[in-house]
């Protein structure tokens, strides 16, 4: 097939993103087949309705995400609701034979996510989950230098996701601050996204011990829908999760490390990263720079220099957007590798990127450091 129809349920930022991607996947990969086609955009929310038609030609949208499942035209789906409705909507996506590509968390924990990678096995459809900083060309470099022996046999490594967005006191009290609507706080937000990049670039965790804090306790209620962004002026409200976490952990392959994540990080604006340290050598990254990798390989051992690569060509999908190393790519060209793996996927019936079951290994990840930081013992995964 040329096209496949997809939908997207879930209007907010990240909606929007998908949509985004999904029509910038032939400009940047025009031999790529099927091509995406815009069908059905859903959201309880008139004016992103109509955003969306406007903006990116949705050929209809509706208030009810049944209406996308229900669509034959629709072949796939975005899932870009809060993480309350992951679990359902996914399962219902599967069971109507769509193939899905979900953010995350997948669930409000690791039996959500389960349930979901459960269906889709269950219904034989493709999937893919949004854990973007693994398609950063620089991080496909690690990982090859990582996987070929350059570093030596890793030793320990740290791992990081520190932001601001909820530093304010006076942030609103979205979704993302409710246990019923969003499950755990950092830990669903950031910490997974470090746990699947430890995971992809250092191999399996097999035990933690974590701490997690609340240190904003109450925040004001929006008056309507807002995002986590946004600040708010209504009446004070408990926040009920938390709002850092971090851990030390081991991994199978005997190296250590350490992860940390947090929402109020003040001064931290999406400092996101890694230092993974081997016997020969060591590997290092910054999301805000995000085309540079800071290698150092060779047989020196003793006060050996980090040399910055700049990334380009050849390195992941990189000469899908740039002719040349050293021109910056952004946070949405990361999901436009990762709408083009999702198509990848559905044409040839193999997974290429995060899957489900990777949401599932994230999800028993961070349920097993909120177990530790109440049981104050190793948790092993």
């Amino acid at each position: 097939m040329s096209t496949i129809g997809v939908g997207v349920i879930g209007l907010g930022w990240m909606g929007r993103v998908h949509s985004q991607a999904y029509l910038r996947v032939p400009h940047h990969f025009p031999d790529l087949k099927p091509a995406p086609r815009l069908v059905t955009a859903a959201d309880p929310v008139a004016e992103l309705r109509d955003d969306a038609t406007r903006r990116y030609g949705f050929a209809r949208t509706a208030a009810s995400w049944a209406e996308v499942l229900a669509d034959p035209e629709v072949a796939a789906v975005s899932v870009t609701t809060p993480t309350d409705l992951h679990a359902e909507v996914g399962v219902a996506a599967a069971k109507a034979g769509k193939h899905i590509w979900i953010e995350k968390p997948v669930g409000r924990d690791a039996g959500e996510a389960a349930a979901v990678a459960d269906a889709a096995t269950a219904a034989g459809v493709q999937s893919t989950v949004g854990f973007n900083y693994r398609n950063a060309p620089a991080v496909a470099r690690a990982r090859e230098l990582i996987a070929a022996g350059h570093i030596g046999a890793v030793t320990h490594a740290r791992f990081r996701f520190l932001g601001d967005y909820a530093a304010h006191p006076m942030g609103a009290l979205s979704w993302r601050f409710t246990r019923a609507r969003s499950g755990s706080g950092v830990l669903g937000d950031l910490m997974s996204h470090a746990a699947d990049l430890a995971r992809h670039l250092v191999g399996p965790l097999t035990a933690v011990v974590a701490d997690q804090a609340t240190f904003i306790a109450e925040r004001p209620t929006p008056a309507g829908a807002t995002s986590h962004y946004a600040t708010a002026t209504g009446a004070l409200a408990p926040v009920e999760n938390e709002d850092w976490a971090a851990c030390l952990v081991r991994f199978a392959s005997g190296a250590r490390g350490s992860l940390e994540a947090s929402r109020v990080s003040v001064a931290d604006q999406n400092n996101y990263g890694f230092e993974i340290h081997g016997t020969k050598g060591a590997v290092a990254w910054d999301f805000r720079r995000m085309g540079e990798l800071r290698v150092s390989t060779g047989d020196g051992y003793q006060n050996v220099a980090l040399a910055t690569e700049y990334v380009g060509p050849g390195v992941g999908e990189y000469a899908a957007f740039q002719p040349g190393a050293g021109i910056a790519m952004g946070y949405d060209d990361l999901k436009v590798i990762e709408a083009a793996n999702f198509l990848r996927s559905i044409s040839d019936g193999a997974p290429h990127g995060p899957t489900l079951d990777d949401a599932v290994h994230a999800a028993r990840a961070t349920a097993a450091m909120s177990e530790s930081f109440h049981t104050g013992t190793w948790v092993t995964l």
